[in-house]
């Protein structure tokens, strides 16, 4: 079957080096691991049972999807002869979904056409850039939540909660494109062409993201790319206190600015992209005490950042907080000072995605252990 848009999927399609006839003789899908012990986590894990139901349209063509998809929730792993080579499952993985995927293209492509013409008056599809915050759902905005259930197909990532996704309308086709360290099913290129190829076939893609689309979320390349080949891109914030970090802190009673202790709030990023410079450079200028800090993706990086911070001149007893999951049934949250929290998180056990806040205001929150005489002193000073 012919793609309406070869020549945008070139990274998606014509890199994995497949040949029609061959796809037959692809591994089945049960080669990839398939952990159901995951229903802990509120997110989409890169292999879990709820991933492969939730898409189990794109996998049709292989009869041992319905294999997989069979397995009750009992079973702690589905897998066979699963190849060491984690770029191996991504393209194997890959290789399944695109026989499904041209389908539709060609199902968007004859309902264009319908319409008495290859490009319709009103254009090609748009694409919403939504964010949906920290995981849950009561946070979204009403806009957000009627993108979601009015797309045709929906890209989301790792961190867009499982209580997010039941939002979804019926009638719409979910694809997994999330990244974790070591595992990305999907490149950032072949995102940009998946949402580029089904925009201009006509449909209403949403593009859904954990957290906030436009904060070290990959949502500005994204948008800039479509833009530059004439697709409309709509950023819906999702979240009425736009930010997670915003989303979090007021969950926990921790104000990000507040008057006499910090005058301004700072977002960090804990890692650098793949061969870029060291992230921990900015300690220098963000060892501000009249400051908040708010790190994402630090959890890694913290032990080095924290010694930085320390030692251009942020004091070693410094209120901090992690952050794991937050705002889902799952948080958990460590309070420490700045030179212990490092230790804290690792006795705790706390794991992606976790946030970090580090400032004075921290010690507002009720929850800090000393917070009523910590806020007195704070205010009073």
């Amino acid at each position: 079957m012919a793609l309406p848009y070869t020549h945008h999927y070139k990274l998606s399609f014509s890199a994995l080096n497949l040949k029609k006839s061959g796809t037959s003789h692809l591994q089945p899908i049960c080669c990839v691991q398939c952990n159901s012990n995951v229903s802990s986590s509120p997110f989409t894990e890169k292999h879990s049972m709820q991933r492969y139901q939730r898409d189990q349209w794109v996998y049709n063509n292989s009869h041992n999807s319905q294999q997989l998809l069979s397995l009750n929730s009992d079973d702690q792993v589905a897998s066979c002869s699963l190849p060491s080579d984690g770029d191996s499952i991504r393209l194997n993985d890959i290789a399944l979904q695109l026989p499904e995927l041209r389908k539709l293209l060609e199902v968007l492509k004859h309902k264009r056409e319908s319409h008495g013409g290859q490009v319709p008056e009103n254009g090609p599809g748009n694409v919403f850039l939504v964010g949906t915050g920290p995981g849950d759902p009561d946070l979204l905005t009403l806009k957000a939540v009627k993108v979601i259930q009015k797309a045709d197909l929906l890209l989301y990532d790792r961190l867009v909660s499982n209580a997010v996704l039941d939002l979804v309308g019926p009638d719409a086709r979910l694809l997994y494109v999330g990244k974790t360290a070591g595992y990305h099913s999907r490149t950032q290129e072949e995102i940009h062409e998946l949402l580029l190829s089904f925009a201009e076939a006509g449909a209403n893609v949403v593009r859904l993201k954990g957290g906030d689309p436009l904060v070290f979320g990959r949502g500005g390349e994204e948008m800039d790319f479509l833009q530059q080949q004439g697709i409309q891109v709509k950023v819906i914030p999702g979240m009425t206190l736009y930010t997670a970090a915003s989303g979090i802190s007021a969950e926990l009673g921790i104000p990000l600015t507040h008057r006499g202790v910090a005058i301004s709030v700072r977002f960090l990023t804990g890692h650098s992209r793949k061969g870029g410079t060291d992230p921990l450079f900015v300690a220098e200028n963000a060892a501000d005490p009249d400051s908040t800090l708010v790190i994402y993706m630090g959890l890694s990086t913290l032990p080095s950042l924290a010694q930085k911070l320390i030692h251009h001149g942020l004091p070693p007893d410094t209120p901090a907080a992690a952050v794991e999951r937050g705002t889902t049934p799952q948080q958990r949250t460590v309070f420490a000072e700045l030179k212990d929290l490092a230790d804290k998180i690792k006795t705790a056990e706390l794991v992606s995605p976790t946030l970090i806040i580090i400032g004075k205001v921290v010690a507002l929150s009720p929850f800090w252990p000393q917070s009523s005489k910590e806020a007195s002193r704070l205010v009073e000073a």
